[in-house]
């Protein structure tokens, strides 16, 4: 199978590098920095079980899905519409675009810009980009997916590539799920700079993700998304399955990239707000981190 990636970042590299190294074309569609590494030497590749230079394609053109049967996209989601009009007049019409996404409505955003299939997807990996065209991964990195006509087909792909997938009925729910997560862990880590394990090992930090998670399940419950009763327990299991991790927003911070909180934190409040729900804390941590991101717009 035919694989691209849109937008090879932290996420795009680790799953094009597993799937390169199961036989797949692969090709990488990213910044130029980490092009030009990898064209060089190699993506680097680093985990538990493997550290090595994984030989695979790479452009900063979005051609470089031309020819693609599955294209994982993986661009952050206020560029979803963008990206997905750029790469259009490149993709086949037979091909298959996995949103591989944070957010809950990225798939719907990006289906009303593309005839082609697109399938949501939820990502649980803890990886990052630890130098130019270097990528570490620390944990997990499973994936549910949306059923559609191809979606078996890829799953199967995909698990014989050593990425554990899933095809799911149930995909939406799960998006809020890994959403409600990502509302109670990455603003904080972003404000605090710590890593999941050492941020809920501060006094009160458990009462305040008890009490964002309260939140996110009252606008999802009014969204008519139904959410696991044991959904604070599974958030927590975050934390100790990667204590290591720091979250997305936090590492975009420090690069001083904008960050995902819109898409986030801010999506609960402008729910919330639709349905007359009150929302402080995710409005305190969508505030908190706008001014992170004002702050280091200043000190460029």
């Amino acid at each position: 199978m035919k694989f691209a990636v849109m937008g090879a970042g932290a996420v795009g590299c680790y799953f094009g590098a597993l799937l390169a190294r199961a036989g797949h074309s692969v090709r990488l569609i990213g910044r130029p920095s980490h092009v030009d590494a990898i064209n060089q030497k190699g993506l680097r590749f680093e985990s538990a079980t493997f550290t090595g230079d994984v030989m695979v394609e790479a452009t900063t053109a979005s051609n470089g899905v031309e020819g693609a049967d599955t294209v994982l996209f993986c661009v952050k989601s206020a560029d979803t519409e963008t990206a997905g009009r750029t790469m259009a007049p490149f993709l086949k019409p037979t091909a298959t675009v996995l949103s591989l996404q944070n957010g809950v409505d990225n798939a719907e955003r990006l289906q009303a810009v593309l005839p082609q299939t697109v399938i949501p997807a939820v990502v649980y990996v803890a990886t990052e980009m630890a130098g130019v065209g270097h990528v570490k991964h620390h944990g997990r990195g499973e994936l549910i997916i949306g059923l559609s006509a191809a979606s078996r087909r890829i799953a199967e792909t995909l698990n014989v590539a050593g990425i554990p997938t899933t095809a799911s009925e149930q995909v939406l729910s799960a998006l809020w799920v890994k959403l409600i997560a990502n509302c109670s862990y990455n603003a904080l880590s972003a404000v605090s700079q710590l890593p999941y394990g050492k941020l809920v090992a501060v006094d009160g930090t458990r009462e305040v993700i008890r009490n964002i998670v309260n939140e996110c399940v009252s606008v999802a419950n009014a969204e008519g998304i139904s959410i696991p009763n044991d959904i604070y327990d599974k958030t927590m299991t975050i934390a100790a399955d990667m204590p290591h991790q720091y979250s997305s927003t936090a590492q975009d911070i420090v690069r001083g990239k904008p960050t995902e909180i819109d898409y986030l934190n801010g999506f609960i409040v402008g729910k919330g707000a639709q349905r007359a729900i009150p929302t402080p804390l995710n409005q305190l941590l969508l505030t908190m981190v706008k001014l992170k991101e004002a702050t280091r717009q200043s000190e460029c």
